[in-house]
This record gives structure tokens, C-alpha cells and sequence, in this order.
């Protein structure tokens, strides 16, 4: 079993902030940021991580990077330690495959939600309004139907606790209107690629989240982009709809938590081994499947 990183210390390099996966240092006018292998369930961190998995949503997110910078040029500088700035290369056992120095852009303060499928939040505000964020959806629908048009949803970040859904309305008064019209054409555009490109390897990409910032007076792609942790992956050959789908994501996790009498608050429990290996297999097999 490989190593869990779940905290790191870069002595050298300022701590930006130590988020519920990622380390952010800074390094003069660029950042480091490190994946650890901490899960975090009901915006609780849990007290063990997952060996490896910091390194498998960095091969993901670097995979729809690449594959999404036609649409939306992203952060990106270098992720291979032997390019990073000489101070980092004795930390090489650590940074290698869970890192990339990227470029230190504004982040705009909205995360872009694009949803394809009714499910979560979604499908809960659905049951009562017939919409979603606002947005009508036609009658009739059930859980986890796919929408023919994929819908821009977007939230508010917040530094604790959830993020809050708003209007589209809202974000054009909280950054402007260019800017609101830019990130949802992004949001639609990017979404819709995967989509497609997910598909044809038997994978639904029912909703997902991406982060944008300022640099150089452009918008770019920033955090993280299409990974378990920030998207729903269901598989084709199990899909159905008319009721949940088994997740390529944290779910194993959060069942096993539902089972338990926690109030889902600090301090959170330790995770069993044999729900560790379960959450670990289940983002191997979707990053063998999305990244080859």
C-alpha cells in the first residue's frame, strides 16, 4: 500500500491555504498546488485519506486540460518537479504526479455549474418548483433524466460550510455582464465536449463544476476540471433512469457515513480499511476509463 499524503509541509514556499484536497503555496507570482489524499465528506475532512488518490484527480484534471485549452486557455506552467524552480526539486518524492505550478490568476468569485442530467440538488428542487436555480424544466421528468439542453447553474463560494445556488441574474450583477455571459458559454462549451468525449469511452458525466480566473487580463481555467471530486461520473451500461446512480466518486463513503451516529460535524470518523480500498478501486477504474 503506497504512502498517504495527507497534509504537506514546503517549508521554503508561504502557505496560501490548505483547502479540504489541495495545498496551495505560493511561489512568487505563480502558485504551487499540491492534491493530498485527504477525503472530505458533508464539508468534513476525515481523519485518514486515501493512499494515491491526490495523484489520480491530478492525471484527470490534467487530461481535460489538455483537451479543453482550444475552448478556454488554462493555468497550467509545468507539472513534471525536474521544471519546477530548483528550491522544489528535493521535494520530489512528495510533488511528483499529485502537482502542478500554475500561473496566480484572480478566481472569480462563482463556481460555474453545469448540470446534464437531474440529480442532487437538482432533482430535489425539481420534485417541488419544477426547476432548477430557477431555471423551468419541462414537466414530467424523473431522477437522473438527461436534459436536452445541459443547464448553467451557478453558486456563490463559500470559505465554510456550502456553497449557495443563484440565478443567473445574480451573477451578472455580482461580476458583470460580459464576464457572466463568457463563463456560461465556457461552462456550456467545455461540459458539452466532455460529454461527448466521455461518452464514446461509456461514462455520463451528469453534472460537474469548473473554476475560472483573471490573468493577464483573459479569462482562464483554474483548480481542478472534471474529476470525481468535482463531477458526477455514472456508467452507461447501468444507467436508468427513475432513481440514483452508482457514482464514480466518493459515494462508498458517504453511504458508510450515513450508517453511522454522526452528526457530521469536526471531528469526523476514521474510514474502515475496507471502505478505503472500495473509494480507491472506484477512482482507479474512472481514471483507467477517462484517461486511458
Amino acid at each position: 500500500m503506497p504512502e498517504v499524503v495527507t497534509e504537506t509541509q514546503i517549508h521554503e514556499l508561504p502557505l496560501v491555504r490548505r483547502g479540504k484536497v489541495r495545498d496551495v503555496y505560493g511561489i512568487d507570482d505563480r502558485l504551487l498546488i499540491i492534491a493530498t489524499d485527504r477525503v472530505s465528506a458533508f464539508d468534513v475532512v476525515l481523519p485518514n485519506g486515501i493512499a494515491g488518490k491526490g495523484k489520480i484527480l491530478t492525471r484527470i484534471s490534467l487530461y481535460w486540460f489538455e483537451q479543453m485549452k482550444e475552448i478556454m486557455p488554462n493555468h497550467i506552467v509545468a507539472t513534471e518537479v525536474k521544471d519546477y524552480p530548483e528550491v522544489l526539486h528535493k521535494y520530489a518524492d512528495i510533488l511528483e504526479g499529485r502537482s502542478m505550478l500554475v500561473k496566480k490568476a484572480k478566481p472569480m468569485p462563482v463556481e460555474c455549474i453545469v448540470r446534464g442530467y437531474l440529480s442532487g440538488s437538482g432533482w430535489k428542487e425539481y420534485r417541488t418548483k419544477g426547476s432548477v436555480c430557477g431555471i423551468a424544466l419541462p414537466a414530467g421528468l424523473r431522477e437522473s433524466s438527461r436534459l436536452d439542453q445541459p443547464i448553467f447553474t451557478p453558486s456563490t463560494k463559500a470559505e465554510e460550510g456550502h456553497d449557495v445556488n443563484i440565478r443567473f441574474e445574480e451573477m451578472r450583477a455580482l461580476i458583470g455582464d460580459d464576464k457572466a455571459q463568457q463563463l456560461r458559454d465556457a461552462s456550456l462549451r467545455i461540459y458539452s465536449k466532455a460529454r461527448e468525449t466521455a461518452e464514446k469511452k461509456g461514462i455520463i458525466i451528469a453534472d460537474t463544476k469548473f473554476e475560472f480566473g483573471i490573468y493577464d487580463d483573459r479569462m482562464i481555467l483554474i483548480d481542478e476540471v472534471l474529476t470525481p471530486d468535482s463531477s458526477r461520473f455514472w456508467s452507461m451500461d447501468t444507467y436508468q433512469p427513475g432513481r440514483s446512480q452508482d457514482s464514480y466518486d466518493k459515494q462508498i463513503i458517504r453511504d458508510y457515513l450515513l450508517t453511522l451516529d454522526w452528526d457530521q460535524t469536526y471531528p469526523g470518523p476514521v474510514l474502515p480499511e475496507h471502505i478505503v480500498e472500495k473509494a480507491l478501486e472506484r477512482y482507479r477504474e474512472i481514471s483507467r476509463i477517462i484517461t486511458g
